[in-house]
């Protein structure tokens, strides 16, 4: 049994064998899942199996972690219960006081709480457009200013913020660069190598893609007190993955890549012809190459721009919410990252405080034939515009 990643391996292959983990009673190439909560103590008090109780730590949560660590290219990875609890915990590990420099377009529920729940704990928050290092400074205070938090590309407009700039602002004033990479995958960009402290992913979604694991994960860029104080956030929060939930997310951890290159591949593909849909006026990808953020993407992605995409109606919000009832192939739900696509109207979901466009409609293409996903939306859009 090995949890450690082999130097000369590529991460595809660490991910489909788990690190080469082998359950060592049996032989078992698939790990067994670890549910004890409560551990013997040595005689002399000790727990030298590394183990005491399940809240702050679990074997199988521990070998998923060193999964997602290997990725990453960190040296260690933590698992929480949600995306949410990943990423609340980095801030609430931060100093009381503490200020934050946030995205203006960003996932809408840690949104939310940053503006409402945040400043609850005494956390002072600016966003900005992350899209400009310009305005990252000037948003940033020299020692007051302990996060950056920066999402790449954004959902749901799919913006791009240059991770290497931001970082080196974030550093210059004395704060940590946080990054959620949910829809980069670190299959595209590996955030941590380009000056990012702190990688986010809600593992909900393509980590685990299946659409049946709730799950957020964070991997370090070092071992330090900063990560220590999130480790006890987790712990004393009672923030950790549930065992069973660890041992699906690594399962779905294996197909990784395979997945997430064929999703892109056909994101691309359908981002290209929706571009020229007569019911179409804008389509909000970074593979494109006019899209504004396309350059600094091609930079650090690495072999495809994700899976994700959006595009604005041409008849406005009354035709896309019409749209998306007239779809079969595609799913109306929320969420992404999954083997199966899902269309949702964002607007309708995030409120009247979005910065969402009402016209828009995200798109989480999954692993269908490219063909049938384009028929079933051309065929929703030409509906919805009669």
């Amino acid at each position: 049994m090995t949890d450690k990643p082999r130097p000369d391996l590529k991460p595809r292959t660490l991910a489909a064998q788990a690190l080469g983990i082998v359950e060592p009673a049996t032989m078992g190439l698939a790990p067994p899942v670890h549910v004890a909560t409560t551990f013997i103590r040595d005689p002399d008090n000790q727990y030298r199996s590394g183990f005491s109780y399940g809240r702050p730590d679990n074997a199988t949560v521990r070998q998923a972690e060193a999964v997602i660590a290997a990725l990453e290219g960190a040296p260690e990875a933590l698992l929480f219960a949600s995306g949410m609890a990943a990423a609340t915990g980095v801030v609430m590990a931060l100093p009381a006081g503490a200020h934050v420099v946030a995205p203006r377009v960003m996932y809408w529920g840690l949104r939310r709480w940053l503006l409402h729940d945040a400043p609850r704990y005494g956390y002072r928050v600016d966003f900005v457009d992350m899209s400009d290092p310009a305005a990252i400074s000037a948003a940033t205070r020299p020692g007051e200013t302990r996060l950056v938090w920066i999402e790449t590309p954004a959902n749901p407009l799919w913006t791009v913020t240059d991770i290497a700039a931001a970082a080196e602002i974030a550093h210059a004033a004395g704060a940590r660069l946080a990054i959620d990479a949910t829809a980069a995958t670190p299959v595209f960009t590996r955030p941590i190598a380009l000056g990012a402290d702190i990688v986010m992913h809600s593992a909900t979604k393509y980590l685990n893609g299946h659409s049946d694991v709730l799950a957020g994960a964070l991997a370090t860029a070092r071992l330090d007190p900063d990560w220590d104080a999130i480790k006890g956030v987790r712990a004393h929060h009672g923030a950790i993955l549930g065992p069973f939930e660890a041992w699906l997310l690594m399962r779905g951890l294996r197909t990784l890549e395979v997945r997430v290159k064929a999703q892109a591949e056909s994101a691309a593909l359908l981002a290209e012809r929706l571009s020229r849909h007569p019911q179409v006026a804008d389509v909000l990808y970074p593979g494109l190459a006019r899209h504004p953020g396309h350059a600094v993407a091609a930079r650090q992605m690495m072999g495809g721009f994700g899976g994700m995409l959006s595009i604005r109606v041409a008849g406005g919000a009354q035709a896309a919410i019409a749209a998306a009832a007239r779809v079969e192939v595609w799913k109306r739900a929320t969420s992404l990252g999954g083997v199966e696509s899902l269309i949702e109207h964002r607007a309708s979901v995030e409120g009247p405080d979005t910065p969402c466009p009402p016209d828009l409609l995200r798109l989480s293409v999954g692993l269908e034939d490219p063909e049938d996903l384009f028929a079933d939306l051309d065929r929703a859009l030409r509906a919805a515009n009669l």
